[in-house]
């Protein structure tokens, strides 16, 4: 994972992963396999009552479809696994994979991360 320093200069050490999918069954597959493989401690699949719309240009032209979202929360050692099977689950393009620190949570729920995202 590109370094992403806190306040103090320090590497993320858990970072939030999200990436995007066009349907809820193939959001199940990637999200399944990050917990399988122990590359993150959770995954979350956002499918309230309708998809998620996403705006965005692609090859020149305005898109807008339905994309349903995936979160998956991890430590630093796994991300490169983790991001390289997400790469490898998606359907083709470029991928939306993000990663963003998570520079504050419960003790407890940081601890439970690092001992399954290994």
């Amino acid at each position: 994972m590109p370094e992403s320093p806190d306040r103090a200069g320090r590497p993320a050490r858990f970072p939030a992963v999200m990436t995007t999918t066009g349907s809820g069954w193939k959001a199940k597959w990637p999200a399944r396999d990050a917990i399988e493989g122990r590359l993150a401690a959770g995954a979350q699949i956002s499918v309230i009552s309708a998809p998620l719309t996403s705006v965005f240009r692609w090859e020149d032209a305005v898109e807008a479809t339905g994309e349903w979202r995936v979160l998956c929360t991890t430590a630093a050692a796994p991300y490169a696994a983790l991001e390289a099977r997400l790469l490898a689950a998606h359907d083709g393009g470029t991928p939306e994979i993000a990663a963003t620190p998570i520079t504050c949570g419960d003790a407890g729920y940081l601890a439970w991360i690092a001992e399954e995202a290994s």
